[in-house]
């Protein structure tokens, strides 16, 4: 009887361990079921470590890329195939954000059910919500500046533009030589991946927290003699201000009034409010992680504080969470976090998946952001110009910012627009572009201009 009991309670134990161990493998398999399946060594996805089948279309059904027996072919514009290289990217998996290698399970029709068998025989056709035309526009306007532009519906969080440059052709790549300046950090994407000094763009952190801290600061006046000397550090400023209000100080992006701002505040509160605004946060945009932005101020010194409160020192910001952060100003507290996916479906239409709209945290107090929203168009008529924008309703903060190892400076605009068909926010980040408002804000009205006029073609249809 003791035998039997014994045999009972061993094959009861089994039965748990059995299982557990089944519990566990089917999780694994529902949550990683997909990277497994894309391994490049997969020989039903793959010939030769190229992934065998998929399409890749942006959101208006233009190809961006399609695979046959494991050979890839491109948009036919090369202008197109250049701006859409790092959202697309290239079948060696060189380019760690391109949905070639990202997204291959998508690509080919794994599902649950079939797992690496895919119906059908071209695998499916993935929609990303990218524009081409406007991302062509982006690219173009770009220049020769090493950089990013990125423009999302802060509504919706469909990402309509994403460019990142350098860049090259992949229909006909060329030998990346790692010393040749051209295409320094071309496998990069600088919009998810990297992070910069802000410049003057990170005066809207410092504004966030100042009128949320000292109390009475939109009734003081800051006097800006052209520098200033706090901590041993001496703060430069672009011209010499005199006695003037917060609202000015923004406007013309006084560098004394933002030290002597951040000094009150101090490292902690700043420090806090990067954390509140999501700039420290690493965001995922559809298994994308971008890159979270960095600063110093819970160890740097009282000078370096001050600068860090201008957007200088030790800051870093990547692109994308700047805009993040803008499309939560525009929203009066919380924006929808970036997806680059639209749809999938099988090659002869039927849809195989669907994406859930994804919002942030409360970045921002909805009083403080109506407060920054009217200071930052202020920037626009008072500094910039509203001709700079014809028929934009714009919002925006410029930034020009020094780099200690370059003789240049480098450019940024970030905002929004308020459209009932086009609520955008953007970036733009030009290397060694100098002036905000003469480059970055230059490339972005361009690129501003292509989208509104596709969202008022795309309404009119409707």
């Amino acid at each position: 009887m003791k035998t039997i009991s014994k045999r009972a309670i061993l094959c009861f134990t089994l039965a748990i361990i059995l299982l557990i161990g089944t519990g566990y493998f089917l999780t694994q398999y529902f949550t990683k079921g997909s990277s497994w399946a894309s391994f490049s060594a997969n020989s039903h996805l793959y010939t030769n470590g190229v992934l065998k089948s998929g399409t890749l279309l942006d959101r208006n059904g233009e190809i961006l890329a399609s695979a046959s027996d494991g050979v890839w072919h491109y948009n036919d514009s090369q202008s197109v195939r250049k701006a859409v290289l790092h959202t697309v990217g290239i079948p060696d998996g060189k380019i760690a954000t391109g949905a070639i290698t990202k997204f291959a399970a998508r690509l080919t029709g794994y599902n649950f059910i079939t797992g690496a068998k895919h119906i059908g025989t071209e695998g499916n056709r993935l929609y990303l919500t990218i524009d081409s035309d406007i991302c062509k526009t982006a690219y173009e306007a770009m220049g020769s500046y090493k950089g990013t532009v990125g423009v999302y519906n802060y509504e919706t969080g469909e990402i309509l533009c994403l460019i990142s440059t350098p860049t090259f052709d992949p229909a006909n790549p060329p030998t990346i030589d790692p010393d040749n300046s051209l295409y320094e950090g071309v496998y990069m994407n600088r919009f998810y991946s990297s992070s910069f000094i802000p410049g003057s763009t990170f005066k809207l952190v410092t504004l966030n927290a100042a009128l949320e801290e000292i109390p009475g600061i939109q009734s003081m006046t800051f006097n800006c003699p052209g520098s200033i000397e706090i901590g041993g550090k001496t703060i430069t400023c672009t011209g010499t201000h005199g006695d003037i209000s917060l609202e000015t100080a923004l406007n013309v992006s006084c560098n004394c009034a933002f030290a002597q701002i951040a000094d009150m505040l101090g490292g902690e509160t700043l420090s806090e409010y990067t954390e509140k605004t999501g700039l420290t946060d690493s965001y995922s945009v559809n298994g994308i992680k971008t890159k979270a932005s960095s600063f110093g101020f819970e160890t740097d010194s009282q000078g370096d504080i001050a600068w860090g409160g201008v957007g200088q020192g030790s800051d870093l910001v990547n692109p994308c969470s700047m805009m993040i952060y803008m499309g939560a100003i525009a929203q009066e507290g919380k924006s929808a976090i970036p997806q680059i996916i639209l749809k999938s479906t099988l090659s002869g239409g039927l849809k195989t998946s669907f994406y859930i709209k994804n919002r942030t945290g409360t970045l921002i107090n909805s009083e403080t952001a109506k407060t920054i929203t009217a200071f930052m168009k202020s920037n626009v008529i008072n500094t910039y110009g509203e001709s700079k924008f014809p028929g934009l309703d714009i919002y925006g903060k410029t930034g020009t910012a020094q780099v200690d190892s370059s003789n240049t400076s480098n450019s940024w605009f970030t905002g929004f627009i308020k459209n009932e068909n086009a609520p955008y926010a953007f970036v733009v980040y030009a290397e060694g572009g100098g002036s905000g408002v003469k480059t970055a804000a230059a490339i972005a009205n361009k690129v501003l201009q292509k989208a509104v006029s596709k969202a008022s073609e795309a309404s009119a249809e409707n």
